[in-house]
């Protein structure tokens, strides 16, 4: 047969089934598997498996089907990670150097300042950490807070204060004491003779006469007492014994010369209930108590010490000022004196006319002449007043009516 003839092409040829096709693809791909290394060949192997029949048939592609250098494996997709923000560059030659933030130093406190004993229960701990951020920056005064966290004035046998107070104040002399206690006293109270139930008349008597005792040690000694008292609990129970302890606190201590400081509109809202939430000394609502509804956050121990600040500060007076300074010969200020103030001095008679800066008693000369009637003249003695300026409030004349405009006739 010649090579350029034509076989003829039958029905079978165009109607080849699509199997064959297929298995002729597999075929190439198996012998160009055969051919490539083996590592190749295995990863083409896993890029064929995740391939589907119709991936093939129709002519779908992958990005990865790029031709590779046989000994270069095809590297895992990664997900597109985002650049690194660009790091300042600080020009060291014209940019200051960096500085850090460092704490202001604290005031060094005078030798000679004065010392608030802060005195009592777990209370006072709290009120002594208060007090001694109000007065940081006041180098005059000193807060000595000597309180004990479970003590009282019922368990003496516990912590005897009666009989460490005296010591307390012979040892720091101190200015003033201020005294917050009774949170841990709402239980029995035993005497000498018998034993009381709290909230009995017994118990109110006992404890009545201990706190008048107590305060007595400090305004014996003529010292300043500063009472203060108790807050609302989340306890109802605790919350009404806190007002009764309250109300006999502040008469046994305004009795002796004290002074009662009053805190209970500071933890209680506008109806008088507790609040864990409230308004610090800067008007912002934040955290007064722990979770325990009984003790105070910093927040509410710096608010707790703003109402004692105040009666604190009156009583120091120009002590607790924060520009208070000693003056020594190193830093008195110069007052600028000559060194013989005689030969400066011009003594001045204290009659001397020219001190008042007039040389003539009031009426030696008669008032200059006026040519016309003042205002005031016009009014008392003749009754008359002037007109007020035409378009003012007080003008009452009647608009003057105007002349209707002349009519051209032409």
């Amino acid at each position: 047969m010649p090579a350029d003839a034509e076989l003829p092409m039958t029905k079978k040829t165009d109607r080849t089934p699509i199997r064959w096709l297929v298995l002729a693809l597999a075929a190439a791909s198996l012998c160009l598997g055969a051919l490539a290394p083996v590592h190749v060949a295995e990863a083409q192997e896993q890029r064929y498996q995740r391939r589907s029949i119709l991936d093939f048939f129709l002519g779908r592609r992958y990005l990865d089907d790029a031709p590779q250098a046989p000994d270069v494996q095809q590297p895992r997709r990664q997900q597109r990670k985002r650049p690194p923000p660009p790091k300042a560059v600080v020009n060291t030659r014209t940019a200051p150097p960096l500085r850090t933030v460092e704490e202001e130093p604290a005031v060094q406190k005078l030798g000679d300042a004065r010392t608030i004993l802060i005195v009592g229960d777990f209370l006072a701990s709290g009120l002594g950490d208060g007090l001694t951020a109000a007065f940081e920056t006041s180098p005059g005064v000193v807060v000595e807070a000597r309180g004990n966290v479970s003590s009282g004035l019922v368990r003496d046998d516990y912590y005897d204060w009666p009989e460490q107070l005296p010591k307390m104040i012979d040892e720091l002399k101190p200015a003033m004491v201020v005294v917050m206690i009774g949170a841990n006293d709402r239980q029995q109270l035993v005497t000498d003779t018998a034993k009381e139930k709290f909230r009995t008349d017994g118990w109110f008597t006992e404890y009545r006469r201990r706190v008048l005792s107590f305060g007595k040690e400090v305004t014996g000694r003529k010292i300043p007492l500063l009472w203060v008292g108790l807050p609302a609990f989340e306890s109802d129970s605790m919350t009404a014994d806190a007002v009764q302890m309250n109300q006999l606190y502040r008469n046994q201590v305004e009795s002796i010369g004290g002074e009662f400081v009053d805190i209970w509109d500071g933890f209680v809202d506008e109806n008088g209930n507790f609040i864990v939430t409230g308004s610090d000394v800067n008007g912002q609502q934040v955290r007064l108590r722990t979770s325990d509804g009984i003790n105070l956050t910093q927040a509410g121990r710096r608010k707790l010490a703003f109402y004692v600040e105040k009666p604190a500060r009156r009583l120091l007076g120009t002590q607790a000022s924060p520009d208070l300074v000693r003056l020594d010969s190193s830093n008195q200020p110069g007052l600028g004196l000559p060194d013989n103030p005689v030969e400066h001095t011009v003594p001045i008679s204290l009659s001397d006319p020219n001190l008042d800066g007039g040389a003539e008693l009031l009426g030696a000369r008669p008032p200059p002449m006026a040519l016309t009637r003042s205002p005031r003249d016009l009014l008392v003695e003749q009754g008359e007043m002037t007109p007020a300026p035409p378009g003012r409030v007080d003008d009452y004349r009647l608009p003057v009516a105007k002349a209707p405009a002349e009519v051209s006739v032409k």
